[in-house]
């Protein structure tokens, strides 16, 4: 098993030729493709991995200048595909993941057959002429909870993010991924988020993307979906689903499981 392997917990299963890559996104890790998995393993071969900063990596592996910038973590996917020698793949990428599969697609659009975008935001911010569904207050509010408390900051943040109960298993297994990541490395991933604007790179995203949402999401609105569609540099679809919260692969998946399955399977109509 090589450095990079090691160090991103990958995981490879399935059989077939086509390679789907899985990747999470903030306060999880590839657990949370464990109802997707199932349907794919027969027909794909499987790679997850951990981004690193989850809870399940090493913290001390975790490099705070290098991971500075959503920059940091296209490097680590391409570094996984290198590793793992894949030719092409359908990436899937759910939340910050779907824009780290986008910025890694621009260096390297020979690897991405398509990209599926699952509550993906290139910008959470307000901005003039932009609405992504935080003012600047309520984030500086969110990283100063996460300061304070971080036990108490994810006890709160998890049920809003999922859309639902705190005895939800879907809002509880949340709860449990994002209070296994340090607190010092959560707040600084938060941020790196949160403060995140990519609007000027979608333009030199030329692979085809598949963009996937939630009709009531806490961290992105419905609107951004569009936005995304008119500005990315190649063709791109939309599908906006009847589910409730920003993890619906985890919280709907009878919903949702049938939605991914057929944009994986079928590539957009020309």
């Amino acid at each position: 098993m090589g450095i990079v392997e090691a160090a991103h917990n990958i995981t490879v299963m399935g059989s077939g030729e086509q390679i789907i890559i899985l990747a999470h996104g903030f306060g999880t890790d590839q657990s949370v493709w464990k109802h997707l998995v199932p349907h794919l393993v027969a027909d794909y071969r499987v790679v997850m991995y951990d981004n690193m900063g989850a809870g399940t990596t090493n913290p001390e592996f975790f490099d705070f200048d290098r991971y500075s910038s959503l920059e940091g973590y296209a490097y680590d996917l391409l570094s996984i595909i290198e590793e793992l020698r894949i030719e092409s793949c359908i990436y899937v990428g759910h939340s910050v993941s779907a824009m780290i599969g986008a910025i890694a697609s621009i260096s390297r659009p020979d690897l991405f057959s398509k990209i599926v975008m699952v509550s993906g935001s290139p910008r959470y911010l307000n901005d003039v002429d932009y609405y992504g569904g935080f003012e600047q207050e309520e984030l500086d509010e969110l990283f100063g909870a996460m300061r304070s408390n971080y036990k108490a900051w994810c006890s709160g943040f998890a049920p809003l993010a999922v859309g639902g109960d705190m005895e939800s298993v879907a809002v509880q297994e949340f709860s449990r991924t994002l209070f296994n990541m340090r607190p010092d490395i959560a707040l600084s991933v938060a941020q790196i988020i949160f403060q995140s604007d990519m609007r000027h790179v979608l333009r030199l995203v030329t692979v085809p993307c598949h963009i996937i949402q939630s009709m009531k999401d806490l961290a992105v609105p419905v609107v951004v979906s569009e936005y995304l569609h008119q500005h990315l540099g190649g063709d791109s679809i939309v599908e906006v689903m009847q589910s409730d919260g920003h993890l619906p692969q985890l919280s709907s998946p009878d919903n949702v499981i049938p939605v991914l399955l057929r944009h994986i399977r079928h590539n957009i109509a020309q």
